[in-house]
């Protein structure tokens, strides 16, 4: 394994000082958004060689760039809404190709048309499900195109809400193009935490052969996220339990703030055994 970060914890954009101070910091990949770049997330027009522009940045700060950030509400109510945000995602899509990037992160989205992180009384139903099924055809059918791979994260506020739900829409569509981005934190919600262990043990007992990417965001009891090392989820045990199921990618922390930057990554590299950063 080896450190990574989300490149919106920094307030440098490509061009820039971004990646010089990514690998600063200690970490030696990312996984990247086009907002880093004065893009939109998901954005109406690709400039001609960004892509490329962006992976020799990258490439000449000695950081590798494990993914790139694709998410849009894939469950959203309104399907003119979706059709919309599929512009965008396709112009993601073209620039991971662009990028020598194989891996489009995303989210299977909520039912709340407002909030796409949010838990909604209708994500359980059969219209949210097939309102993602949808979504995920036409992605894979970018990603086939394209020679791309895509990774959804199990959310609590999103359909694919824990792992077991994770193994369905796996084993539902079948292609080894979907795998998964595998955050400890989302699977234990302060009621939960006393049971972590067990909980981690099943998520990669179910996900294990399917993961594309680990995060290694944490939380405090009460759940409020907190620097990697400052909260109450396990990740030296989580890291060794990802090992364990054949994960030796990148370990991305996120959600904390850019001060804490240098602290996170030499907690990463010391909990995965990393001595190089």
């Amino acid at each position: 394994m080896t450190p990574a970060v989300f490149a919106r914890t920094y307030a440098a954009k490509y061009p820039g000082e971004l990646f010089a101070r990514i690998r600063a910091d200690g970490f030696s990949a990312v996984q990247f958004n086009l907002s880093c770049a004065g893009l939109a997330s998901l954005p109406a027009e690709l400039p001609a060689g960004i892509g490329a522009s962006i992976a020799t940045g990258a490439h000449e700060a000695g950081v590798a760039i494990c993914a790139l950030s694709g998410t849009y509400n894939m469950a959203h109510p309104n399907a003119e809404h979706r059709r919309r945000d599929r512009v965008g995602f396709a112009n993601v899509m073209r620039a991971a190709r662009d990028m020598n990037v194989s891996l489009v992160t995303l989210c299977t989205g909520s039912r709340d048309a407002a909030n796409m992180w949010q838990a909604h009384p209708e994500n359980s139903s059969r219209e949210a499900w097939h309102a993602l099924r949808e979504e995920l055809d036409f992605a894979l059918s970018i990603a086939h195109e394209f020679n791309l791979v895509l990774g959804i994260e199990p959310e609590p506020g999103n359909v694919i809400a824990n792992a077991a739900l994770a193994r369905q829409i796996l084993d539902e569509v079948n292609s080894a193009r979907l795998g998964i981005v595998l955050d400890a934190a989302n699977l234990l919600p302060p009621e939960a935490q006393a049971w972590q262990h067990e909980i981690v043990a099943q998520a990669a007992d179910l996900l294990g052969g399917s993961l594309f990417l680990v995060h290694a965001k944490d939380i405090d009891a009460n759940g409020v996220v907190v620097p990697a090392g400052k909260g109450a989820v396990d990740l030296p045990s989580f890291v060794a339990r990802m090992k364990t199921a054949g994960y030796d990618g990148p370990l991305v922390g996120h959600n904390f703030e850019e001060a804490d930057a240098p602290g996170v990554a030499a907690y990463l590299s010391s909990i995965i055994g990393d001595r190089t950063s």
